[in-house]
């Protein structure tokens, strides 16, 4: 499961874009802590202790415990963040709190390990979902979702519904969609292939030209 990691926080009054840019200038991030029966409120955060915690986690889907003006802490979902869009730097950040019973709306990544015993024999491995979105409950936000291929020989793949994914987490994905496919390789083709393929294209392009006239 994701850890749940201490973020410290400050209130602030309602400002102009003017304060918010000095705000940001000095090291803080404006944010705001809503959700349904809590009051919202308007906080800042440290700027570096932010972006270092997303640095060091698998995606932005992240539980935090927020210290607000040194007082009793309260959980909650990074639900979205905002960059500039010149520098990449992070401007703005909006907190879900957490509350009891509630299902959060996540984006986790899909890391597959291994090397396949396609592959070994000359296959390509192709990885076509790299991030999950999925529906859980907050306690049981999983950090990422892990998958062994090795087993995957050419033509083999593996879908949604073949990952090892923890209990109360519902992917909104069909089960039958693909995550990896190791697929043929071209330089492994014989040599009798290709020149049936050269021979296909080459008795289908006068028909093509044909139709055309």
């Amino acid at each position: 499961m994701a850890k749940t990691q201490t973020l410290k926080a400050e209130t602030r009054n309602r400002t102009g874009s003017g304060v918010l840019k000095q705000m940001r200038r000095e090291g803080y991030i404006p944010s705001v802590v809503y959700g349904k029966g809590s009051e919202t409120i308007n906080i800042k955060v440290n700027t570096k202790a932010l972006t270092d915690m997303l640095a060091h986690s698998a995606s932005e889907s992240i539980l935090v415990d927020l210290e607000i003006d040194g007082g009793q802490s309260r959980t909650a979902f990074l639900q979205s963040t905002q960059y500039n869009a010149l520098s990449g730097s992070l401007v703005h950040a909006d907190f879900l709190a957490v509350t009891e019973g509630m299902k959060i709306s996540a984006t986790i990544p899909v890391e597959v390990h291994g090397e396949p015993a396609g592959v070994k024999a000359g296959g390509i491995v192709e990885q076509l979902i790299r991030d999950l979105d999925i529906s859980c409950s907050p306690k049981d936000l999983p950090e990422k979702i892990d998958a062994n291929i090795e087993h995957l020989e050419v033509g083999d793949s593996i879908t949604i519904g073949d990952l090892d994914i923890p209990e109360g987490v519902e992917p909104t994905l069909a089960a039958d969609v693909l995550v990896a496919i190791v697929n043929e390789s071209r330089v492994t083709k014989s040599a009798d292939e290709e020149a049936e393929e050269e021979a296909a294209e080459a008795a289908e392009a006068p028909a093509e030209e044909a139709a055309a006239e």
